[in-house]
């Protein structure tokens, strides 16, 4: 039995497959594989540009916007030039008279300073040259300076205004109260008694002027307008030694509104025993 017998009629088709070389069909799943990656490709950066298009922000329109107006504003006209002032070669004084018609309380205050600074000097000694220098600048002229014994030196303690009575146009007469202590021929300083100076003061265009050197007095001590104090009772006399152990109560004054106003010695962290306050409501 021939061949063609057995395979039929199909097998008279040219066998085209076996003109096709093998390497060619070997290549041909790889080219598909790499045409799949490039549709796949393709399609993830349309995404990402679909993305980032529709999440951009709309500035074109701003900027169009803006246009117009910018070019409608007309320039603004040059300003002036600023003449520059020379250097100030010497300090600028201004006058007092100018200064105190501004605000009186101040010129008040300015003159309270003046006359304590003065009445201090007035009463130091430290045997410098500098201290008799200045009180000689602040004394009226003609006015010699007080007379200091050898060996003497005084400390001023404090110096405080107690009064000031205006006596005319920017013209004042401050009363001051003074401590101060003494030392002489190199000994321990003893404190003096209190003393009130009082110094007239003007204020003029060239400053602050004394008027004279100062009057001394003693202080006036008011009558005391308190009672005596009375006893207290025993359960404020028991509230003392429970918030103040030790304290030694010397006796009180009952308030208006309730409670008490105790007196009592108590020893200070000095070792001085002193009368102390203490309020019970």
């Amino acid at each position: 039995m021939g061949v063609e017998n057995q395979h039929g009629p199909d097998d008279e088709r040219p066998e085209v497959y076996e003109r096709i070389p093998w390497e060619m069909l070997d290549r041909k799943p790889a080219d598909r594989q790499w045409i799949v990656y490039a549709i796949a490709g393709a399609i993830v950066l349309g995404a990402v540009a679909y993305s980032f298009m529709s999440n951009r922000p709309p500035s074109a329109p701003v900027t169009v916007a803006a246009t117009p107006e910018t070019t409608a504003v007309a320039a603004p006209a040059p300003l002036p030039a600023v003449p520059v002032p020379p250097p100030v070669t010497n300090p600028v004084v201004v006058a007092e008279a100018d200064l105190y018609a501004v605000d009186p309380e101040r010129a008040v205050d300015r003159a309270v300073g003046h006359a304590e600074w003065f009445v201090a000097e007035f009463f130091t000694e430290d045997g410098s040259v500098v201290h008799r220098d200045t009180l000689q600048a602040l004394m009226p002229p003609g006015v010699p300076l007080p007379a200091v014994p050898e060996g003497t030196r005084v400390f001023v303690e404090s110096v405080r205004t107690v009064e000031v009575v205006d006596t005319g146009p920017l013209s004042h007469r401050i009363s001051m109260l003074v401590r101060y202590l003494v030392s002489k021929g190199g000994e321990d300083y003893q404190r003096q008694p209190a003393v009130v100076a009082t110094v007239d003061v003007v204020s003029t265009d060239s400053g602050i002027s004394i008027l004279g050197p100062p009057g001394l007095g003693l202080p006036a001590i008011p009558e005391s307008l308190t009672s005596p104090p009375s006893a207290i009772p025993p359960e404020v006399a028991e509230r003392l030694d429970e918030m103040h152990p030790g304290a030694e109560p010397i006796g009180g004054w009952a308030l208006d509104g309730g409670g008490w106003r105790v007196a009592a010695l108590v020893v200070g962290d000095d070792g001085i025993t002193r009368p102390v306050s203490f309020l019970f409501p």
